[in-house]
């Protein structure tokens, strides 16, 4: 039998006493958390789930989203993770493209959450820490893992590049399982009493595989941080005694930075591990020294589970470099024909293995597009050295990392373009020095029409989660334009005297 939701039950045998998961000074055991998720599992039977039947999870880093996920999977369901922030008509389109019939939204999100599940005839479970354990407490609950295959479905991941909207990158079981058996062992290399950070969300693969389902294979403590904030996370660190930190690089220069850094006690710290974008060479070696650890750096992508490559612990680190592709995974540079490139040569980086993903859920000609002869089309371009390590040199996509999330501008676009004052908009990423990239459009205005670039803004900020919409909105005469009409952004000029940062 095939179910990510062994590893809880399998791991609750032998530790079951150990504290699981710890938000501040509040602590659930394995054992709590197990009993738990087999209440969700019981209260979704009652709800006549079926295995493949598809739930969101709309919740911040809480205890509650490990007690869900866990039930939905163990219940044989897909889980369907949102991010708390989206608002009405994105959690609609979440819901509806996926099917999922039942959502577990947060109660200070539950507002927009209502307005998305109305719309896609969803139903809503707030979640608390009021009611929920007495809903919980309510049901039979349902101990027995609902066996799968390595090939079904586990988890359905909203992710996009530059055109349509988001798709729902399909990782079954038998990925994550893989994934997440890798990380533990050659990575993180984690242990029973390590204290692992969860300042990583868990609605991203990143903070679900490497934090979540490391912890909870290994047996470790996962002590989470529902928002991030350099001060709140250096006191967990010290407080907690966490062994393993995970961030993206805006967190470790938020923390680098951090002017009261030197009075935590951060000793406990052995292993910290970075991706979701380029961590700066100076960060690396800034916070390896400040903070008396050792950084590795790695890279993945949602369709990949996410772990492809990394700067292994027992090899030569390369600062700048993805590292090399982990254990059982094949990493290729090839050109647009799919040839493979010379050594240091520039091409886009194809992935094969067991941590790419089934495909893009009832999309076949997408998946066909990403996933060719078994190499997954990552879009990110690369060169390898002689030594096999690789290094990301640009981003095929137009795909905006802003401060870790990723931003789609095709998404954005279409918001403006709903405007009715509107007539062209293009959504690029601006280079910011603490973020990584700030989010920027140009804007064409219809003949006569008039809006201000703030009022643009504000009606953008109204309709898509907060850190989608862009800071920085310019009215421009014309767009610059291809042979065939497309619009060309990499032609696009901001204004000289816009300030970003």
């Amino acid at each position: 039998m095939t179910n990510l939701a062994k590893n809880l039950t399998d791991t609750t045998r032998v530790h079951a006493g150990r504290v699981a998961v710890q938000v501040d000074n509040a602590a659930m055991t394995y054992r709590a958390l197990d009993e738990a998720s087999a209440s969700v599992a019981g209260f979704l039977h009652e709800r006549g789930l079926t295995p493949g039947d598809r739930v969101g999870i709309m919740m911040p880093n809480v205890a509650e989203v490990p007690v869900v996920y866990y039930g939905i999977l163990r219940a044989g369901g897909v889980v369907v993770p949102m991010n708390p922030l989206l608002k009405g008509r994105e959690v609609a389109y979440y819901l509806g493209d996926s099917g999922a019939g039942l959502v577990f939204a947060w109660h200070a999100f539950a507002a927009e959450a209502r307005a998305g599940a109305e719309q896609a005839g969803a139903e809503l479970i707030v979640v608390d820490q009021a009611g929920f354990p007495g809903l919980l407490a309510s049901v039979a609950p349902a101990p027995q893992v609902t066996g799968r295959g390595d090939e079904d479905t586990a988890v359905i991941l909203y992710t996009s590049g530059t055109t349509g909207r988001p798709k729902g990158a399909e990782l079954t079981h038998g990925n994550l399982i893989s994934n997440t058996d890798i990380a533990r062992t050659d990575i993180v290399r984690a242990r029973p009493e390590d204290v692992i950070f969860g300042g990583l969300p868990l609605f991203h693969v990143f903070g679900q595989t490497v934090a979540l389902n490391v912890a909870v294979a290994s047996g470790a403590c996962l002590t989470l941080l529902p928002r991030f904030d350099a001060a709140h996370a250096l006191r967990i660190i010290a407080g907690h005694r966490v062994t393993v930190f995970e961030g993206v690089p805006t967190m470790y220069v938020a923390l680098l930075h951090q002017p009261d850094r030197a009075d935590y006690d951060v000793s406990a710290l052995r292993t910290c591990i970075s991706g979701g974008a380029a961590l700066p060479v100076e960060v690396l070696r800034g916070f390896e020294y400040a903070f008396g650890c050792t950084v590795l750096e790695g890279y993945g992508l949602s369709e990949t589970s996410p772990v492809a490559s990394f700067n292994h612990p027992a090899r030569e680190r390369k600062p700048g470099s993805i590292g090399t592709p982990i254990r059982g995974v094949l990493m290729r540079v090839v050109d647009n024909s799919g040839h493979e490139v010379a050594l240091g040569e520039v091409g886009e980086i194809v992935i094969r293995g067991p941590n790419v993903m089934k495909g893009y859920w009832q999309r076949p000609e997408a998946t066909a597009e990403a996933i060719l002869d078994g190499w997954f089309h990552t879009g990110d371009l690369a060169r390898v050295d002689e030594d096999g390590y690789f290094y990301i040199v640009d981003r095929k996509k137009d795909m905006i990392i802003r401060g870790g999330y990723n931003v789609y501008p095709r998404e954005i676009e279409e918001v403006l373009y709903e405007h009715p004052a509107v007539a062209e908009a293009a959504v690029i990423g601006l280079a910011h020095p603490a973020l990584g990239e700030e989010v920027g459009a140009a804007v064409v205005l219809k003949p006569g029409a008039s809006v201000s670039a703030e009022e643009l803004r504000d009606y953008v900020k109204a309709q898509v989660a907060a850190y989608k919409y862009p800071r920085h909105v310019w009215i421009a005469d014309a767009l610059p334009k291809g042979p065939t009409g497309k619009i060309q952004k990499r032609d696009i000029v901001p204004p000289a005297d816009l300030a970003v940062g």
